[in-house]
């Protein structure tokens, strides 16, 4: 017969309560009796159902977290940041949605049917009155991706003033005309209408006009950042600096350019943006804007963990920084 709670306690000689204390590592248990108790659990073979016991408090002490791809490696930092910051108490269960509606919802199930406590999306395809509705009887929180109107945690960054920054960089150099490849059109993410936006305000502070000939659209595929190249080349005025919203779009942009005996970083400048490891190691290397990917991993599951145990929910949008790191492909 398997070895109960109970028999440990006796064997102990302390209660049952005492012996669930020091399964829990609670620090209401001695330092002496842990030990004590340790080694009787050791000696016995006792193994705890952990599985009933969060059935009985009705937790899991997992957290969902729901990607729309696995192809962008800019998640494995915010992946990173979330693990460390859900260590030891909570493990992060990964998934992908393929940016799929059903998809994203029979996953959600996970968290309908209290298979995990919490779930972070890191882009979604529900509308705002949903993920509300959604946010009343559950814990999400978003991460990376915003959603207008969303009332519920959400940890980002301000991706309008990042391509402003970025697209002004290439302005006070002297450059008028500047590209932009995006995936507008391609995808429903604000972060892409935003930077496009942030592309489209710094023109206009420099009383340039946003023209439909030097935007790209494509989706966040490397190949197309060599396509978006190879049409710029087909102007009758390619663009002196382009400002790609992903770094696999910039990598695809060099490398096309320099098929086309263009020299990177002095015939034509190019930015890109998330800052994954890919663009530091490309030659020349990438100029582009940085994510907090980490910071923003750790700073949603804290805030999340505070909102499970609250009986006050936050439902802030906070905003980390962005900052412009300079490699060669724009000096």
């Amino acid at each position: 017969m398997s070895v109960t709670i109970k028999d440990v306690a006796k064997a102990a000689g302390v209660s049952v309560a005492t012996v669930s204390r020091v399964l829990n590592n609670s620090a209401a248990v001695s330092e002496e009796t842990a030990a004590a108790v340790n080694e009787v659990i050791k000696e016995m073979g006792y193994s705890p159902n952990f599985l009933g016991r969060n059935l009985r408090k009705c937790e899991t002490n997992n957290i969902l977290a729901i990607l729309p791809s696995t192809s962008h490696t800019v998640y494995s930092d915010i992946i990173r940041g979330m693990q460390d910051a859900a260590y030891p108490n909570y493990d992060i269960l990964l998934s992908t949605s393929n940016s799929h509606l059903g998809t994203e919802m029979r996953l959600l199930e996970m968290l309908f049917n209290r298979t995990v406590d919490a779930a972070v999306l890191l882009g979604t395809q529900l509308e705002a009155q949903t993920l509300n509705d959604l946010n009343k009887r559950y814990n999400i929180a978003l991460c990376c991706e915003r959603v207008s109107g969303a009332k519920i945690l959400t940890v980002t960054i301000n991706d309008e003033a990042a391509a402003y920054d970025a697209v002004k960089m290439f302005l006070e150099k002297g450059k008028t005309k500047i590209g932009l490849v995006t995936t507008g059109g391609h995808t429903d993410a604000l972060s892409s209408v935003d930077r496009e936006a942030g592309y489209v305000r710094a023109l206009s502070e420099y009383g340039i006009k946003a023209e439909e000939k030097y935007i790209y659209r494509c989706s966040y595929e490397y190949s197309d950042g060599c396509e978006a190249m190879k049409y710029f080349l087909s102007l009758d005025e390619m663009p002196q600096a382009i400002f790609c919203i992903s770094d696999l779009l910039a990598a695809g942009v060099i490398k096309q350019a320099f098929k086309e005996g263009i020299a990177v970083g002095t015939q034509l400048e190019v930015c890109g943006f998330d800052n994954i490891s890919l663009s530091e190691m490309y030659t020349p290397g990438i100029t582009t804007v940085a994510q907090p990917g980490y910071d923003m991993g750790r700073m949603v599951i804290n805030k999340l963990l505070d909102n499970m145990h609250s009986t006050v929910k936050n439902n802030d949008m906070i905003v980390l920084d962005h900052k412009l790191v300079i490699r060669g492909s724009a000096k």
